[in-house]
């Protein structure tokens, strides 16, 4: 397994903008398959973005247009660049690392490795 750490939570106002950083522990995080994730309380942790090892990227519909998942194979880091924030954004904001080659991405028992999550509020 992989050790994940998120930053670059915290409070915007709707309609503004945040990076998140999801930094791994692996020497050999080219060869996973990363995502985001979000959860927040009294609900399932839903997916919300996905970059492959050779960089095919994955989307649930309401982040489309709004939200960027890039890597940075050298840094052994995955970003979120969220803009336009909404307030129904606001969640707990979980990395999470997968081995496994095949499969549906937003499929959240995928994935070997998580983070800690960090807190991203959206205020209106």
């Amino acid at each position: 397994q992989v050790q994940l750490v998120e930053s670059g939570g915290g409070l915007v106002q709707a309609g503004g903008s945040l990076r998140l950083s999801c930094a791994a522990s692996a020497r050999t995080f080219s060869s996973y398959r990363m995502g985001w994730f979000r959860q927040v309380p009294g609900k399932e942790r839903e997916f919300v973005a996905a970059i492959s090892r050779s960089g095919g990227i994955y989307y649930t519909d309401s982040v489309k247009g709004r939200f960027t998942i890039s890597r940075d194979n050298a840094k052994n880091t995955v970003y979120l660049q969220m803009s336009s924030l909404k307030p129904e954004d606001t969640a707990v904001y979980y990395c999470a690392a997968r081995s496994r080659p095949y499969g549906d991405y937003s499929i959240r028992d995928s994935y070997d490795s998580w983070g800690q999550g960090t807190q991203v509020t959206v205020s209106s």
